[in-house]
């Protein structure tokens, strides 16, 4: 059985729930000692305020190609059985979940090690995109993840000047901007954007 057999990834169109049970029994298997599994739910608060519900946007197909690249570093990594990955669209009530993993392997280690990198290269680079609805207004949200991630790539100086990123814009973090010219990112640092 091939890799490809053994990785179920779905991208979940509005109002789907994920079946927890669906995907934890999709890895279980007889040579599995471990069955690690991470359910990312909407939560009632965020920053003081009251979230209503999370909504969720993708382009798919490139969601699912870099989710099955993810699951191909995770293999390569890690003696892993099964993996099972699931993502909600549209909107996601507080309480309910809105993605879903679950990853199989021979040792306990090896599944867990495996399911914290697999949900965290999905924050920060498969191109699925969070709103978060508050009771009064709503923001578009970046994962600290994506930020850190493209920090580093504009760090890499990939033919690019230094503090240049591929969009010729200059970015720099301060831990106090001026109000009148700073984005507060969802982990409250403060982003200052000089375009030359």
């Amino acid at each position: 059985m091939g890799d490809e057999e053994r990785n179920l990834i779905e991208i979940l169109e509005e109002h789907n729930a994920i079946d927890i049970a669906r995907y934890t029994n999709y890895v279980s298997a007889p040579q599995a000692g471990a069955v690690a599994t991470f359910s990312g739910t909407t939560r009632d608060t965020f920053d003081g305020k009251t979230v209503v519900e999370l909504r969720y946007e993708a382009y798919v197909p490139m969601a699912i190609r870099r989710i099955r690249d993810i699951c191909s570093s995770a293999r390569a990594s890690w003696t892993l059985i099964s993996i099972a990955v699931a993502h909600r669209l549209g909107p996601v009530a507080v309480g309910e979940t809105s993605v879903f993993i679950a990853i199989s392997s021979v040792h306990r280690a090896d599944a867990l090690d495996a399911c914290k990198f697999v949900i965290d290269e999905i924050k920060a680079s498969v191109p699925i995109w969070k709103k978060e609805v508050y009771a009064n207004g709503e923001v578009w949200k970046e994962n600290s993840e994506f930020l850190e991630r493209r920090t580093e790539l504009g760090n890499t100086n990939g033919g690019l000047q230094e503090g240049r990123t591929c969009c010729s814009r200059k970015v720099k973090v301060e831990a106090e901007a001026e109000a009148a010219q700073e984005r507060k990112g969802c982990c409250g640092s403060k982003v200052k954007v000089y375009v030359e």
